[in-house]
């Protein structure tokens, strides 16, 4: 399977560590990106191929298109004669596969992906919908690519990419709110900021693996930790309180409609 990114950057870089590490051959992937520096330094990580614009030949099975979402019409029209016959794979945000395809000449082998930035560490989760111009060995090639840098889950109508958006794909910056939050809690209370930052580094992924390897649910886990009169009883009510749990829930739905907003914003252009 021959594979072209279409720019390098970070979550570019991302995806094709992880396919490295999980059996694709430095031969199988090459990357498009106009900036010579970024270029070498693919080529001296990765020993993998790269070029600085649009060939003016060869053939690809898959063209991954990982730009800005500001730059996906150009470069979609510009890259339309090479993903003629290959499989399209978006990982921009905002952007529908309607748009897409307009974009590619009327094209229907398109997936689109939400991944999260954990992929950089091989811990992400990506959302994937499959445009229904896309055959099962399509999906199964996109499948293979995105499981390289963590889980995947299929949605079955696109609405749900922005969903998916507002959890997984922003929510990284939740976690990390909370966990800054916790450490200035931390430094507050008398602790340096390094001693904050590992009290709160370390609860995070202690709490992530219980839940993970618990049948519990996470109101379940969190009542059997909350004792009744206790220290965390009375956290929790004060977190209740100030609508933190309401707060989150609004956050994420706020950014489900800037999902949509953007869909809409880009698809006019």
């Amino acid at each position: 399977m021959q594979i072209v990114f279409v720019g390098g950057g970070n979550m570019a870089t991302a995806l094709i560590g992880g396919m490295l590490r999980q059996g694709f051959a430095a031969s199988e992937i090459c990357v498009a990106e106009p900036d010579a520096a970024k270029r070498g330094q693919l080529q001296q990580t990765f020993g993998i191929a790269t070029l600085p614009g649009v060939p003016a030949g060869g053939a690809f099975d898959v063209v991954v298109l990982a730009v800005k979402p500001q730059q996906m019409k150009a470069v979609a029209q510009e890259w339309s004669p090479v993903a003629a016959n290959a499989l399209v794979v978006s990982i921009a945000a905002g952007i529908r596969t309607e748009s897409l395809a307009g974009w590619l000449g009327g094209h229907k082998r398109i997936v689109r992906v939400m991944p999260n930035t954990p992929a950089l560490v091989q811990a992400g989760i990506s959302g994937l919908f499959a445009d229904p111009g896309v055959s099962q060995s399509d999906r199964d090639a996109a499948q293979r690519i995105l499981a390289a840098v963590g889980e995947t889950l299929w949605v079955d109508a696109e609405a749900q990419i922005d969903a998916i958006t507002a959890i997984s794909g922003s929510g990284p910056a939740y976690v990390f709110y909370f966990i800054e939050s916790l450490t200035e809690a931390g430094v507050a209370l008398g602790f340096s900021t390094e001693q904050a930052r590992q009290l709160a580094y370390a609860t995070f992924a202690g709490s992530i693996k219980l839940a993970q390897q618990s049948d519990d649910d996470a109101a379940t886990l969190r009542t059997k930790v909350t004792s009744k009169g206790g220290t965390t009883e009375r956290a929790l009510a004060t977190m209740e309180a100030g609508g933190v749990k309401a707060a989150i829930v609004d956050g994420a739905r706020a950014a489900c409609l800037r999902g949509k907003e953007l869909g809409d914003e880009f698809g006019k252009q």
